[in-house]
């Protein structure tokens, strides 16, 4: 049938997500096992925040990306995640639950770092297709709620079940609409040493690994003041 998915790797942007992550190994190689691990363990996370936000202040933000909250809050908060880590689905039910409570003083802002598996750049295409629709953050939900999934058909699936046009998300799947724009994320990641998912850029001050949510709140409170 014409309007059926071709098996990833038959794509030119299966042969990218084959670049892709031979990219992402040579840089997890080079980036030391001991800082991932302290990721991990959350010892790297809490010296930052006893320090307070401190250090070098990036610039996040491409203006190109999904948002929730407030387009003029004071606070913004930026997420570099991969929707196939078991650390970004930990932390999604926390960044939910933040974005709602502070929906009029945080702007919270996702960024793709498809690090974690050969899959993680088709999840996150799967997430833009359906942004194109109006629907990235019900996307954004189901992926985190059925990680593992990583079949195209599977997403269609789940593309349906949030109430997207199938025929559209499929097209847009197999034109790997968005891939620049992934490939993107990615670039800008490695450019603000961006090492595990999730990482956190707290009005652009880096924080590494999940951050919980008596933290975030803490955090916030502050930077009101």
């Amino acid at each position: 049938m014409e309007d059926s998915i071709k098996p990833w790797y038959k794509h030119w942007w299966g042969g990218a997500a084959i670049v892709l992550s031979a990219i992402i190994l040579f840089f997890l190689t080079a980036s030391a096992f001991y800082f991932i691990g302290e990721i991990k363990t959350a010892k790297l996370r809490q010296n930052q925040l006893n320090r307070g936000l401190t250090g070098q202040k990036y610039e996040a933000s491409n203006g190109d990306n999904y948002w929730l909250g407030s387009k003029t809050a004071n606070i913004s908060i930026v997420e570099f995640a991969d929707f196939a880590c078991p650390y970004s689905e930990k932390a999604f039910p926390t960044i939910r639950e933040i974005s709602q409570k502070y929906k009029d003083d945080v702007k919270f802002i996702w960024r793709d770092y498809p690090v974690v598996t050969e899959y993680s750049a088709l999840l996150a295409l799967a997430g833009r297709c359906a942004g194109e629709q109006g629907l990235f953050w019900l996307m954004h939900d189901k992926l985190f709620q059925n990680q593992g999934v990583i079949q195209a058909e599977q997403l269609v699936a789940l593309a349906n079940q949030i109430g997207a046009d199938v025929t559209k998300f499929k097209d847009c799947l197999n034109q790997q609409k968005y891939l620049k724009q992934i490939m993107q994320d990615f670039t800008d990641g490695q450019s603000f040493l961006v090492s595990g998912t999730p990482t956190y850029f707290i009005n652009g001050y880096k924080v590494a690994g999940d951050i919980p949510y008596d933290t975030f709140v803490k955090i916030i409170e502050q930077l009101k003041k």
